[in-house]
Parts: structure tokens; sequence; C-alpha cells
């Protein structure tokens, strides 16, 4: 019997001691009366609650007039039989009396049957007498301010009903209860907003027998699931899932709770279920998804712990933790509460989701051991769990609630976020800005921020047991008004040229005037940072030799995002160490802006149009070492490694020899990143704007115009005219009398040659025009002068920022769907300097007023030139629309689609994983990636062979569900290569998605690509289930990585040996990577060959080796044609280019300080060719595109500079995994639909690739056109063209006919010819017989010989004739190693 062991039902009505033996137990249960009779509805016993003063209300077609029971009712009582569809929503709607009940509907299940929700609150309107429950519509009523929301959900399991009962009896309690003036439950519907869901499941509940205790599974499923057989509590987003819910189609109910959720600002819930007697509380999961056992702790998790005691604590059997169900008798849960992951792990619950999506605190509440009971035990379930419900539902009022309102207006704010110091879950202010946050007893320190106002933080706020502490936040906006009335700040910018803002106003002035040393400044820059978080950002380059952070502050009104079509522009200052005004004056301009956002025109409208950066000190350590009141000195003018970093970039005229420093490096990595239009370069020691160019061939004294030589003039005009001291030109006549310069500015080399200058590399190498502006006759001139500066410079500091407005502006795009087009060219008539877009098409092309003839040009499309006239004031804006070169042959093929991949499909977690593959291409997105990961790893040492094993497995140990560690082979020593799969479904066959492969250590005497990849799948596992970019690369890429090729060589090879080749060769002395060939004779390289490369199923393979900076792609093979070229080094710049100095092309390695690699990326023949190198039959033979990264100078540099090895490298390794979903993704079938697979794909009639099972294939190529040709047996060659995007995989479905030709013929003809032919033959055959036939028997012989070599023509002829095209097609496209079952690439379609 299902209540055998549960002690409180086998005692008798005021027992204690010993249970009953069970046959005295069962005579007198027959003696007792039965449940159906009145005098024993009331419990007996000191602790029995009041009577019940409520009866079941008359069935929906009898509502007429007032309910009453009638005679089945009378006999049964108010428990006496479970409630089924019609009587449910009659009980529900007579509960919801006016001014205190409404009864609404979530939806329809599956079945069509309605969710309904009572609401019980005071002061709310009832049902309409007389509706139909069933008629019921889905408003709840409005809401009412100040009482926090509360739901209760039951029957989400519908064999699990004693909660569907239990919610209508509480429903009626509280009514009841109210009407008759119960001041507890006065004070809590007067307080409360109540929700009760008594069925979530109704479907399952029909279906489900009553008695039925522990169902087996197959008629538990009956009632459990809903009408598709899906459970509800594991169908909701999980934070740690493995794999996709089911789509909310199957899954009515699930939608409807999820919208029920967002639609409202629940603050405490409770889900209700049975099959044992427990309150369990989140996470119901964890990432290891381990049955049992693993406490998956939430930041709150105090504050569930309080909350499942408070209902446990009430109820007589479960504050006990020994339920003792018949299921697991032993079984126990101390305090009758337990973490949900802990009990058993449940993926896809919904207590789990309202904690992660919403403000709601949930926990599960397991009512009773038998999950349907018979209805004669329902009177005691409520008794059981009266008292509970009612104290959990008081629990709402715990903790800290307030309003969040504008300290302005007073209004509230809505969606601001409110934190609790040391609890990482934030909630937020709902509307009118009403919030409410569950806490445990404590002191605690709370923060409010909301969007355009500055965060209020409240310290020390104590939280008492009971009602909870008010606290409410008054938010500053960022700008604050003052009380008079402000006039509207104009939509249009003054007039660029305006000397003065206008005389009404006067905009608040720096008060900030003394020289900040680096620490002063780094609290001056976070204090900015800080109090202006809606205009401002704060970030670092990098640091500096003695590792101090190269600082720059962002301002802009969307702070850390490029706005299309919106200019960027730079300041940069203090390159010269004792060169200080221009870093005084960055910061005393960050204070101007800031201060003046919002009230003063000129400066709201500079940064609501302008990306403005702001970077006060290039050279943080020469500064320290500088000394106030120098004048004309040297120290500290140089970085620390005594480099001046403005003679430290490259240049176009002579060879820079010194090794470009870390803060050139971080320089030049900042402007590849950012398109700036605009920028000047501060310096000091005279008073000049000075313009490219800065030197000549000769470097010699003389004028070295630049192709925009009067832009230049135009930019150091507009500076040196509002600084009248400086457009004088003889400023420093006393320190040098004969030094003039007309107007104030001069062109860089005629005043003396500068080769390596900083503003020659941006014109030269970027879009950016920059000059250079000498500030202060003195160096380091002394504080009390600061102030004197800044009115001089402050008005030409602005008006100069406004100058990245002028010329011409706009947007090239493809006129076939509107996209910006990358890195197209928009090339000025008789001006020799081009330049690019970016990356939403937009460009920004300084001019000075005049008419031109502009063209936007991009790889396979037709240019478009237009006349452009440029007037003195804001850009001009010309849009360009390109069209494809090729767009008229691709719409004549009819049998190819191409789908891009922002339509290709419907499905939306498709979509959404598209969605972030553009965001993370998009500018910063892999930057916002690394800062949201965690945690930073400690790479101190490196792993010798037993602690890379070692780590290995504790990878494996730590996160089986997205790891696999298999061995490759052996080395020439036995040692194992191992190779680790991470995916979210490890070892499975998985042809649809892409997968990449990592090797390193393939020269044991370069062991730092082992540590990096090592470091990599580290920071992967960890932050999966973490982390949603991360969760999501996993969950739909396999990754590969083969940390060591070589351990035998790296056993032998020496720490800090940068130039030793020790270790470099296996234990055979033989270099791995000149032995891939079809000949191979290393264990190490067969054990890659056989088990990864020659599987074919790789889209991308990076290798990691060491002994310079840069990137090589195939060919190594001396004289080989590279027949994919560009795609092959696309992916080696892609890697080069998000690497902070690889992309400068100056590794600077000791060895070889005079190398030059332009965009640190070469093939790697034309830098140490080599044959039977890996990537070379990887390309060959594995049909898989691979590169090879040099990651140090040093071979094995010592483990202390592996941290920033891991650094520089982090980003670039990432941006392979973003990579390898972009290409061609695409489906071969026939008319009918069915899939074709081995068709032949060649694309720009080079590379080839097979479909595989499903019709599928997948090829990364670079961005822009590519022609496809496809090839099928019986079918007609398909040709068309595909353009691939920068920031999405393209996707393409090509549809076969079948091929009605034969030898390249009509098959009408061929057929006819061939009939003609074969009458002739015969024909003929008849002839030669009847004459053959009456010549003699002497030529009998010679007739036979002649038969015969006509049965041996007659046998080529139908050789020939039976030639199919296959043949042809196979000699044509066969490669020699090919085979029948090769696919060069696999994709998720």
């Amino acid at each position: 019997m299902w209540s055998r062991g549960r002690r409180p039902l086998l005692a008798l009505p005021g027992q204690s001691g010993p249970p009953l033996p069970l046959p005295l137990l069962l005579l007198l249960l027959l003696l007792l009366p039965g449940p159906a009779h009145p005098a024993h509805i009331k419990k007996a016993g000191a602790t029995a609650p009041a009577p019940a003063s409520w009866a079941p209300a008359a069935p929906a077609a009898a509502q007429g007039s007032t309910p009453g029971p009638g005679p089945e009712a009378e006999r049964a009582g108010p428990f006496g039989r479970y409630y089924h569809e019609a009587e449910l929503g009659a009980e529900l709607a007579a509960a919801a009396r006016p001014g205190l009940g409404r009864l609404y509907s979530l939806g329809r299940s599956l079945e069509g049957r309605p969710l309904w929700v009572l609401r019980l609150t005071a002061g709310l309107g009832g049902q309409v007498p007389g509706q139909d429950p069933a008629a019921v519509g889905p408003d709840p009523g409005p809401r009412v301010p100040g009482r926090p929301q509360v739901k209760l959900v039951g029957n989400m399991h519908g064999d699990e009903t004693v909660s569907r009962q239990v919610l209508v009896y509480l429903a009626r309690e509280l009514a009841a209860g109210y009407a008759r003036g119960d001041p507890r439950l006065v004070r809590l519907l007067n307080t409360t907003d109540v929700h009760l869901l008594p069925s979530l499941n109704p479907d399952g509940f029909e279906r489900a027998l009553e008695g039925s205790c522990d169902p087996p599974p197959a008629q538990g499923r009956a009632g459990r699931y809903n009408s598709r057989g899906h459970d509800l509590n594991r169908s909701f987003p999980d934070q740690f899932g493995t794999g996709d819910p089911p789509a909310l189609d199957e899954v009515p109910e699930v939608r409807a709770v999820i919208e029920w959720i967002r639609s409202n600002n629940f603050v405490l819930s409770g889900n209700l279920h049975g099959g044992s007697v427990v309150a369990s509380y989140p996470f119901d999961d964890s990432p290891q998804h381990k049955t049992s056992g693993i406490y998956s702790r939430t930041d709150d998790d105090e504050v569930f712990k309080y909350l499942a005691r408070s209902y446990a604590s009430k109820h007589p059997i479960m504050k006990t933790g020994d339920p003792r169900c018949p299921s697991d008798e032993d079984e126990t849960f101390q305090d009758g509460i337990t973490n949900g992951a802990h009990w058993y792990d449940v993926e896809g619950g919904m207590q789990d989701y309202n904690y992660m999506w919403s403000n709601c605190l949930e926990i599960t509440l397991e009512l009773s051991c038998c999950k349907y009971p018979p209805a004669s035990q329902l009177r005691q379930e409520w008794e059981n769990n009266r008292e509970s419900l009612i104290t959990f539902i008081e629990k709402v009022h715990i903790g800290v609630r307030g309003f969040v309102k504008d300290s302005t207006s007073g209004s509230g704010l809505e969606n601001a976020t409110i934190s609790v110091a040391g609890i990482s879950h934030n909630i937020t202010s709902s509307k009118g800005g009403e919030f409410y946050r569950l806490l445990v007893r404590g002191t605690y320190n709370i923060t409010a921020v909301s969007i355009g106002y500055m965060p209020m933080t409240v310290s020390n706020i104590v939280v008492q047991e009971g009602s909870a502490t008010e606290l409410n936040f008054l938010l500053q906006p960022t700008v604050i008004l003052s009380e008079e009335p402000q006039t509207p700040v104009p939509s249009v910018a003054p007039t660029p040229d305006a000397p003065e803002a206008p005389a009404s106003h006067q905009p608040i002035q720096p008060q900030d005037f003394h020289h900040h040393h680096f620490p002063d400044m780094e609290i001056f820059l976070r204090r900015f940072a800080n109090e202006y978080p809606n205009i401002t950002r704060l970030y670092s380059l990098g640091k500096s030799v003695e590792s101090r952070e190269l600082y720059v502050m962002e301002i802009s009104d969307n702070p850390g995002v490029h706005e299309p079509g919106e200019p960027e522009f730079k300041y940069i200052g203090n390159m010269h160490g004792n060169e200080v005004v221009g870093r005084e004056l960055l910061l005393n301009l960050i204070e101007f802006l800031c201060k003046n956002f919002g009230t003063d025109p000129e400066v709201t409208e500079l940064i609501r149009n302008t990306r403005i950066h702001l970077m006060p000190s290039m050279n943080p350590d020469g500064y320290e070492k500088s000394l106030e009141g120098d004048s004309t000195g040297v120290v500290g003018r140089n970085n620390s490694n005594n480099f001046d970093l403005n003679r430290n970039f490259p240049d176009q005229f002579f060879q820079i020899t010194d090794p470009v420093q870390p803060e050139t490096t971080a320089v030049m990595s900042w402007l590849k990143t950012y398109p700036f239009v605009l920028s000047a370069n501060l310096h000091g020691g005279s008073l000049v704007v000075n313009y490219p160019y800065d030197d000549d061939e000769q470097g010699v004294t003389s004028y070295s115009k630049s192709p925009d030589d009067a832009v230049f003039q135009h930019l150091a005009l507009s500076y040196s005219k509002e600084n009248s001291e400086m457009y004088q030109g003889s400023s420093c006549r006393d320190m040098y009398p004969d030094e003039h310069f007309s107007h104030g500015i001069t062109n860089g080399a005629n005043w003396y040659s500068v080769p390596g200058g900083m503003q020659d590399w941006n014109y030269l190498n970027t879009n950016c025009f920059e000059v250079t502006i000498e500030l202060s006759c003195i160096k380091y001139p002394y504080e009390k002068d600061l102030p004197k500066y800044w009115e001089q410079n402050r008005r030409s500091l602005i008006q100069f920022m406004k100058q990245v407005h002028r010329g011409v502006r706009g947007f090239v795009l493809d006129a076939t769907d509107g996209r910006g087009i990358l890195n197209a060219t928009i090339s000025v008539a008789d001006i020799n300097h081009p330049i690019t877009s970016y990356k939403n098409g937009d460009y920004w092309r300084l001019l000075v007023p005049g008419t031109y003839k502009i063209t936007a040009s991009a790889r396979g499309y037709n240019p478009v030139t237009k006349n452009v006239t440029v007037k003195d004031e804001q850009a001009v804006q010309v849009n360009f629309t390109l069209v494809r070169s090729s767009s008229d042959s691709r719409n004549k093929s009819k049998k190819m689609k191409e789908i891009m991949a922002d339509g290709g499909t419907s499905d939306p977690t498709t979509k959404e994983f598209e969605t972030l593959i553009k965001d993370l291409s998009a500018e910063n997105g892999l930057e916002r990636l690394m800062l949201s990961s965690s945690p930073n790893l400690a790479l101190y040492r490196y792993h010798s062979y037993k602690d890379l094993s070692e780590f290995l497995r504790g990878l494996v140990m730590n996160y089986p569900h997205i790891t696999n560690l298999t061995n490759l082979g052996q080395s020439a020593e036995f040692r194992q290569i191992w190779s680790l799969e991470i995916s979210n479904k490890p070892n499975m066959s998985e042809p649809e998605e892409p997968k990449i492969r990592f090797v390193a250590g393939i020269h044991g005497n370069a062991p730092v690509g082992t540590e990096l990849l090592l470091a990599l799948a580290e920071f992967l596992c960890l932050n999966y289930k973490r982390n949603p970019v991360v969760t999501k690369l996993i969950d739909r890429t396999r990754i590969v990585i083969v940390p060591s090729l070589n351990p035998d060589g790296r056993e032998r090879a020496q720490e800090k040996d940068c130039t030793s080749k020790t270790g470099r060769a296996n234990a055979r002395g033989k270099d791995l990577d000149t032995d891939f060939t079809s000949n191979a004779s290393q264990p190490e390289t067969k054990a890659i060959i056989e088990n990864l490369i020659q599987k074919q199923d790789f889209s991308l393979s990076v290798a990691l080796d060491g002994g310079s900076v840069l990137v090589t792609y195939p060919y190594d093979k001396p004289v080989q044609t590279v027949e994919n070229k560009e795609t092959l080094r696309h992916l080696a710049s892609l890697y080069a280019n998000n690497h902070p100095s690889m992309h400068m092309g100056q590794p600077s390695c000791p060895n070889k300080s005079d190398e030059n690699i332009p965009g640190g990326v070469i093939r790697g023949a034309e830098w140490h060719g080599h044959m039977g190198s890996m990537k070379d039959y990887s390309v060959t033979y594995g049909h898989c595109p691979e590169i090879t990264v040099y990651t140090s100078c040093c071979y094995f540099p010592s483990a202390g500079q592996l941290p920033t090895l891991w650094a520089e490298n982090k980003k670039s390794l990432l941006s392979m995994l973003v990579e390898v979903h972009k290409g061609v993704h695409g489906i071969v079938q026939d008319k009918s639909g069915k899939p074709v697979s081995k068709a032949v794909i060649v694309l720009n009639e080079g590379i080839k690739v097979h479909t595989k099972e499903g019709g599928h294939f997948h090829v990364l190529l670079a961005p822009g056109f590519h022609n496809i040709n496809a090839i099928a047996d019986g079918y007609q060659q398909q040709h068309s063209q595909v353009f691939v995007h920068h920031d999405a995989a393209s996707s393409v479905v090509i549809v076969f006919d079948t091929d009605n030709r034969i030898f390249g013929l009509p098959r009408e003809l061929v057929v006819t010819v061939a009939g003609a032919t074969m009458s002739a033959l015969v024909l003929t055959a008849c002839i030669i017989w009847c004459v053959c036939s009456i010549k003699s028997n002497r030529h009998k012989d010679g007739f036979h010989r002649l038969r015969q070599h006509h049965d041996e023509y007659e046998d080529e002829i139908r050789l020939m004739s039976t030639g199919s095209k296959k043949s042809l097609l196979s000699h044509e496209f066969q490669d020699e190693t090919d085979t029948e079952e090769e696919t060069l690439y696999s994709s998720k379609h």
C-alpha cells in the first residue's frame, strides 16, 4: 500500500509513540466512520485549523443562482473529490469575489483547455456574475502599486494532483477569511497580489488515474506529460542546457508561462509537485549534469534556503526531513529542504528559468508521497499544507523594497538595475520604479543604476526578520538642468567657424589645473568615467614598458559602439614624456566636454555626432622621469627603453631599424581597429601646427607635399587661427629668434626631417589624417601657467575636432541587398590618396571646398563615379550603390538559388546564432567576448608530458559532457599523442557542424603553442554554460585540439633556449614538418595523417609554431602554384589582424631585426620553403586550409612570458572559432528535393569539394564573389556565383535537372543517328553475307577470319557507344588522390 511507512499516516489522531500493529490498525479502520461523514471533516488535536467556512461551488451549468452544495457535494463534502475542467472553473470563479478576485486565463493547452489563474488582492473588480469561466480572457486587471506579486503553480505534471486541489482550497480560504475579517488574511490580501494557477497541465490531469501513487513509466507518461509527450518541467530554456528545449509550439503551456512571467513583475513563486515531501530550491541542474550529488549553488543560496525552510517548518511531515515515501523509504532531507541538483539533476526546469530570466525567486514544493492519492486523503493534505502556503506567501515581504525615481521630476524609473554588493544577481524596477529585493537578515550595500542617470549606492542597509526595509533611490540625471527655463537644444549645430558659443550661454570651464602624475591621472580618468557613464568609456590600449596602462577616454553619446555614419576622432598627448601641455589639455578637455554635455549646444552637438577618443599620455614612463620647468631638455623624452616614439613608426622613405616599442605597437593596433578620420598629435617645444609629410626621399629639409596638401593646410589653419599667439607665427622668438611660421603652420619636412613619425604613418596606412601640434615653447611649464594654456587652446581644440565633419561622407551599398560594402575604395580624381569604407559601408573623405569627381569601387562590382560639390560647411552626404559586375549572368542561372545568411532559414536558434557571428565579427565584438568571459587564466609554468597528460585528463573529468580525450597514436618513444575534442556532443558524428583543428608542438623546441592551446581548452571549458557566447560557439562547433605533436622533442628542449634546435626534431632526428608525404616514415606524422587529415572532415586547421611573429599560408613547396591564394591569405590575415603586433609586419626578432613581413602574413615558400609540410599535406590530401602561426621570436621563452603571449593570441584564436562559421554552406538536390551526395562542387575553377550525405558542402572563402560549378552524374552541370560576406556565411541551394544530353548532343539527335547507323550496319552485313555465301568453300577460312576481325570491330563500336558522360567527367575532374567518399568540408546548413 502506498502509505506504508509514513508514520504520521499510520498513527491514529492524537496518538504518540510507535504506530499500531497492522492487523489492529485495519480492524480500527473498519470500525471508524468514513471520510464522507461530516463529523470527521475537522481534524482533531490542538493544532487543528478552524473549520472550513466555505463549500464547493455549483458546476458551471448551474451557476445561475447562489452556489450551494448539491447532493453529491453534500455527501462528499468540499474535500471528497477531484475537480475536473468544468467544476474547476466554477470553483475558481466562485472565489473571485467582487472587490477581491479576478479570474483570467494564460491561454490554452494543446487540447484546448483553459489555463486558469485566479488573482486575489483587495480592491479588484470581480467576475461578471454568471460569466462562463471558459470564456474569461487574458486580462488580469490593473496592477496595484505597493503590492508585491506572488504566484503559485500547480499540476505541472498532470498526474501530480494534490497541488491542483490544494490551490483551490487556498483560494477559498483566502476569500472566505477576508470576508469574515480574519486579521491575518485581511492584512495579507491588503498588501499582496496573489496569483494562483491550479493546473498548468490540464490535459495530463484528464489522462491520469486516481489512486496511482507511483505509476510505472508506460502508465505515468499518460498523465505526467502534455499531449505531445513533453515534460513541461524539462521544457524551459536552461543556463546549463546541453540541448535545445522543445519548440514552443509543442509546449503552449510553457509558452504561456514564459509570457506570464515576462509581462508581470513576480517577486516570489512556488511550483507545487508530488512524489515526495520536501522543499527544493535552485539550481535544479549543474554544468556537469551528474545525476545527483552536486550542490548547484545560486548567488541567492541563503535566501532560497530561508524560503524553503519557511515552508517546510510549517508542514508536519516535511519538517521532519523523513517523509518515508514507499518509493524510497530511506530518503531523508535535513530540515525538509534540498538543493535541486543535489537531489537529482533537472535540466530545463521552471524554477531555474524564473531566477535566471526574471526578478522572481521560485522554489519547488513536493507535497505528497503519492502523486495522485485517493480523494479521501485530500482533507489531510490540505491541513498539512495550509499553514505552509500562507506563511510562504507572507515571505514576499522580507528584504528591501522601494522606488527608483528621477530626482528632478520625481517620476519612477522603469528597468533600473538594483544590485547588492556581494550577490551577483541583480533585479530591475518595474513600471513606476517599484522594486522588491528578497534578502535574509543582514547588512547590505545596495546600488541603483539607470541609463541616463548617475548611479547611487546606499551603504549599511539593515534587513531585519519580518517586513521589508524601505529604501528609495533618487537618481540624478547625467546632465542636471537648472531650475530656470532652458532654451531647447537646437537640432542643428552652430556655424563651425563661430569663434565663441552664443553670448547667452557661458560653458563651464575646467577647474582642475595641476600636473597629473600617473596615479593622479588614473584617478581623474576613473572619476569622470564613473560620474558620466552614459557618455564616457575608459579603456586601455595595452601597457608601457614599465607596465603602466595606456589609457584612452572615449566620449560619445553611445560609448563603446561605432554608429554607422558617425566619424571617429582622436587626440594623442604626451608622446614625448617631457612635453606635458598636451597631457594636461586633454584632461581639461575631458572635464570640459563632460560638464557641458546637454547644456552647451556646441559641445552637445559635437558629442552626439562624433565618437571622440582622447589619449592623454602615450609615454607615461617618460613623463614620470621628466622635470617640471624643463624648457628644451630631453630627460623623459624617450620611453623607458630610450627610444623616441616619434621616430619608431614604419616610414615610407627610410628603413627604421629600431625595434618597435610596445607603446608604438599598441597605437598602431589601435589605428587598425577604429575607423579614425581625423587626429592630432600634441607636442611641445614650439608653437605651430605641423602637417605631412614629415620627411622626403633625400632626408633633407624641404617641402614634402602629400597628395592632400590643401586639406592639411586647411586643417592646420583651423587650429592655429583660434590660437592668436600661434597664428602670428613667431611666438617663441625669445628662444628661437630666427624661427617664423606663416599663420602658425608648417609642412613637417620643410621645418625639419622626421623619419618614422606617427602622423605620416597615419596618413599612409589608415584613412586618418593627422597633424602634429606644438602647443608651448616650454616643454614642461610650471603648474601656475596651466590655466593660460587652456585659455589659449580651448577654442582651437573644439574647432579642430569639428573639421571631422568637412568634405564628403556617406555609404557604399550593395544594389542587391542594400548591405554596406566593407573596404570599398573611395578615390578622388587628381588626388592620389584613396580611402576605404568601414564595416557598414560608411566612409568619410576630408576635402576642401571645390568640385570633385569621386569614384566608389569594390571587387566584384561595377564602379560608380559622381561629380560632387563640397562647400565650406558640413560634409555633403554622397551614397554610392554598386551593382555586382556579373549579376546578369547570375540571374540567368535559374537552377541555383543563393540564400544569404540573413535570410536562409527561419529557425530562430539558427538566426540567433547567425546574429551572434555578425556581432562577434563587428568592431570590438571579440573584445566584448573577452571582457565578459572569466576567469583570467594563471599561465605560470610549462607542462611536461606527464603534466600535460594529467591536465587533459583533468579537463575531461571535470567537463565530461563537452570533452573527449583520444589517443591518436604513439611517438617514437611511445608517448601518447593526445587529441582533445570540445563540443556539446563529443565523440559523436555531427557532419553538419564545422570542425576546426588546432595543432601545436610539431617542433618540440617551440612549446609556446602547446601552452596556448591548453589555455584555450581551459578557457572554453571554464566558460561553457557561464558565458552564453562561448556556450553557443561550443554547441555549434567541433573543436579538436592536439597540443603536442612531438612530445619526445619537447622533453629534450630547455626553457629559455631562444635559438637552440635541441628538441626540434623527434627522437629519431626527423623534422616532422618534412615528413608529411605519401610515404610518411615517422609514427607521429602517420598518427596525424591517418586519424585526422585523411578523415577529410575539417573546415579549418591552425598550427602553432615558434621562431618569429607572423603567419604563413600554403604552400611551403617552393614552386607550388596557389589556387586558393586569396582565401588562404584572408585566413592568415584574420589571425594577424587580431594580434596586437603581428599585423605590423615587423617581428623585430633579435636574429632578424630587419625582417619586414607586410601585414604579418606571407606564403610559406616565400619565407622558409621546404617539402613535406603538414599544411601542404592538409590542403592537398585533407582538403582543409591550414595556416601556421609563429607565436614568438624565442623558441622557448621563459614561463614568465606566457601570460603576455596568451593575452596577445587569445583574440586571434577566438577569431578562428568565429571564422569557421563563415564561407559558403550549400546543399545540392534534384528537382524533387532529394539530396545529391558525391556531387562535385568546383569553386573558382580550382577548389574542388564533394557533397556529403544529405547533399551538404561547406567551404571557407575570402569575402567577395566566387564562381560555382556543380557537377553530378546524370544531371546537367550548373553554373552560378555566390557572394561571401565578411561577417556571415552565405548559403546556396543547387537544384539539378536530369541530363538529357549524350556526348554533349541532344538525346533525340543521338538516338536518330544511332538508329540510322545500326540500320546501315545491318544492311551492309546482309549484303556481305549474300555475296560471301555464293563463293567457293576455299574462301571459308578467310571469311571466318574476316568475321573475327569484324567481331572485334563491333566490340569497339559497342564499347564506344555505351560510354557515358560519367567516364568523361570522371576523367576531367578526377584527382589521383581522390576517393569516392572524400569531402573537403562539413558544415551545418
